[in-house]
Parts: structure tokens; sequence; C-alpha cells
């Protein structure tokens, strides 16, 4: 997965990095990745960055007298793809001064023509990998649109000193917990979540999108993928977790995930002798009981089913299991009604919805989470389950295409998303068992049969 991509920008962002742990060498690889995609950027700083790493950049600017700056930086930028701007370089300190908040705006500004990226480093940490930010700290600017929290995963396990961690007196005192206290997960998200952590001077319409770098090792795998979820469950949307450094280094990114099952419809094909086919037996329960088990012994955050026609019925066959049901009662128009209202029932820290049939029972939780990890591994807007080529069910949607599935009316899933993103989608190539599709009487004795020997 591409940074760009976990972190979800756009073609045009100010980009604010914080915290510790890498903030230099995630500011440096995000710009590479930006110009590779034949995007133009400038790196820059509010606080310092060293001497030395100016010669990473292109191209070095430094910004003196504003007005004039200006003018030279918006003819570089039609001729450099990527500038590093900052203040004038000190030469005892072999340090690079940053430059005004204020100044960061009339940049972006200047690049607005040519969708320009801001990327800033806006805090220090003297090479610790975990923070507590000082009074004055961080510097970011009220323009940016997505601030980036790093935490450098080799502190996990460490102790909470000034060895370990910069301000370690003050991560203890926010956190009122003993200085020395052992480095845990808990630990590392509670003072990104805290007001005086991670989330101190974030602007109110930026998106906080946390990174967890330097992840090396099984341990520090389980202690970020532990770090992920406490943050998940507290409210955040999104949580990048990876290495920058490494030839074998993968970014992921984990979120919070939906099932919405569709069990809204009128069986029509079934025949007047057939019940409807979420209440037809199965197993030890019914159709729409087995699909909503799958999900529920899934990785899925949270299920939700869409029912309709006889809705009092299958809401009664529901009502112990670990699911919520809403209702779609103008279902008689067709599939995506329900995926419209299964869609706006979800909480807005929902980052994808995997979209399941009642009529196919073969699909387990073993695809389910396939089609789940795929879609942390790779940020894709869309997994579709494949079989010998040709796309199946079950498929998840990023949230980012949610507004473009609630235009599609009638009788229809998702297929013509599949068809125009076919590019993006991301596969999980799966055996034809979940092909299986109950429409009519004869197919349902068919399955129902194979199923029970």
């Amino acid at each position: 997965m591409y940074l760009r991509t976990g972190l979800r920008l756009g073609s045009s962002e100010v980009v604010s990095i914080v915290g510790g742990g890498g903030k230099t060498t995630l500011m440096f690889k995000l710009a590479e990745e930006i110009v590779a995609t034949g995007g133009q950027v400038v790196t820059t700083t509010t606080t310092r960055i060293f001497a030395a790493q100016t010669s990473i950049a292109p191209v070095h600017l430094i910004a003196e007298h504003t007005d004039e700056f200006l003018a030279v930086l918006k003819l570089m930028i039609e001729e450099y793809p990527h500038i590093l701007v900052t203040g004038p370089v000190n030469s005892t300190s072999e340090k690079a001064y940053g430059i005004s908040p204020e100044l960061v705006n009339d940049i972006f500004v200047v690049g607005t023509d040519s969708n320009l990226t801001v990327i800033v480093e806006a805090d220090g940490s003297r090479m610790r990998s975990l923070k507590a930010p000082a009074e004055h700290e961080p510097v970011i600017p009220k323009c940016t649109t997505t601030v980036v929290p790093v935490v450098g995963a080799d502190v996990f396990g460490e102790f909470l000193n000034d060895k370990n961690v910069h301000r370690s007196g003050l991560a203890a005192d926010i956190l009122d917990i003993s200085y020395d206290s052992r480095v845990t997960a808990e630990v590392v998200a509670r003072l990104l979540l805290h007001q005086l952590g991670g989330m101190k001077n974030i602007p109110d319409d930026s998106r906080w999108v946390p990174f967890i770098n330097k992840v090396s090792s099984q341990a520090q795998t389980r202690f970020a993928a532990d770090t992920a979820q406490i943050l998940l469950k507290e409210g955040v949307r999104d949580v990048l977790v990876g290495a920058l450094l490494g030839e074998d280094s993968t970014m992921k990114r984990y979120s919070k995930i939906a099932a919405v099952v569709l069990a809204a419809g009128g069986s029509t094909r079934m025949g007047k002798d057939m019940d409807i086919k979420q209440m037809l037996p199965w197993g030890k329960g019914t159709l729409v009981t087995s699909v909503s088990d799958a999900a529920i012994q899934s990785k899925v955050d949270t299920i939700k089913v869409v029912i309709g026609n006889q809705a009092d019925r299958v809401g009664a066959v529901l009502a112990e299991m670990s699911v919520d049901v809403v209702c779609n009662t103008e279902w008689i128009h067709g599939q995506s009604g329900s995926v419209s209202i299964g869609l706006e029932s979800l909480d807005e820290n929902i980052s994808g919805a995997i979209f399941l049939l009642v009529d196919q029972p073969n699909v387990g939780p073993e695809v389910i989470n396939a089609i789940v990890d795929r879609f942390h591994e790779t940020g894709a807007p869309i997994v579709s389950a494949r079989v010998a080529g040709k796309n199946a069910n079950p498929v998840l949607f990023d949230r980012n295409l949610w507004p473009e599935l609630h235009m599609i009316h009638g009788d229809k899933g998702g297929r013509e998303l599949i068809r125009r993103y076919y590019d993006e989608v991301a596969w999980v190539d799966w055996n034809d068992s979940i092909l299986s599709e109950i429409n009519t009487s004869d197919d349902y004795n068919l399955i129902e049969g194979s199923f029970n020997n």
C-alpha cells in the first residue's frame, strides 16, 4: 500500500506530521510518492530539521522576504516537482529553521493552480519514537487538511523515561502513570488520543490519521495491531501501520469494517408453496440467521441486517443475535434501497462495508476475513471475491465510494461501480462454493441437500 493511499490523500492537501519516530523520513517518502505519480509537492517545517537533510530534496529554497520569495516559488513550482522550503540554516547548530504557519498557507495558495501538496514537519522529538508536546508544540498550520501523529514501534516494551520518550515526565503526568512505567499499546493509544498529546492543536476540519512506524518484528506487529484496535474502538477511523525503511517493509491500514446483510427482498421466484428465502430452514436456523452468523464469526466490527418483506417474522429470528436490524419499508423497489439504508445506518468511524446476500449461504467467515484482510493490506476502493477470473460476492466498498452507491437505483447492487473502477479493484480468489445461490425452490432443494450431506 502506498502512503498516499493509506493516508487517503487527495490531489491537493496540507499534511502536518507530528510526534516522533520518523517524521522527516515520512515527509520525504511521501513527497517521493507524490512526484512519482505526477504530482507536485513542497516540503517544509514549522520547527527545525537537520541541515544535512536539506540535500534530500532536489531543490532547497530559503524563505526570507515573503513577497519576493512567493513570486520565485510560483515560478519554480512550474519547473520542479519537489521543492523543500525552510528558513535560514544555522551553521553552528547545523539546523535549518522552520517557517511560519502563515507562510505555509501562502505557499498552499500560490500552488492552488498546480494541485500542490504541502507537507509540513510540525513537531520535534529529538530522535525519540514517542513524545509529549511542550506548551509551544506542535506548530500546526490552520490550513492543514490531514494531521499525521507518528510513533516508532521500537518504543513498545521500553521504559517511559528520557532515554526512550521525549519529555517523558510530561507524558507520565498527562497519563497519570508512574515515571519508568513500561510503554504498552494502551499507553501509546492513550497518549495519542489525549488533547495534550497526539490530539493537541488539531485544526477542527482536518483528518487525523495516526501512523505507527518502525514495525519490524512479530512482537512490534502485535503491539502495533493492539494499539490500532484500541484507537479504532475509541472512534478513530483509520490507523496506518508499517515501516518506512527496509526492503521488505509493508504498509497496512487498520479500519473498522461493517457487514451489511441484504435480507429484505420478496423471493418472487421461489413459488407460491415456498416460504420467503430469509425464513427457509438452514442448519439449526434459517438462511438469514446462517448468513448473519457467518458475519458474527468473522473479523467485521459491526453487523447490520436490512430486512423488509415480512419484517416482523424475520426480525424475530434475529432478536437474540449480535446484529443490528434496520428496516427497508420500500423493499419492493429493489435491492439498491436496502444498500442505501444499510450504509446510512453505519457510524461515522466505519471505513468499509462488505455486503452479504441472504441467498448465498455458502459464503462463510473465511472468505469474509480474506476480503477484510485484503482491504487492510491494499486500501483499495473495492475488494471483491473472484472465482475462475470472474467477480463474485461478497464485495467490500470503501467509504469514499458510498455516495456513488447511493446513486444506484432499482434492483441493482454495486456491479456498476465494479465496472467503473475495475482497474482499482483488489481481488480475493476463491473456490466456486461461494457461487451457490438460492433463487428457486429447485435451487434450495439442491443446495440444502448438499449442505446437509
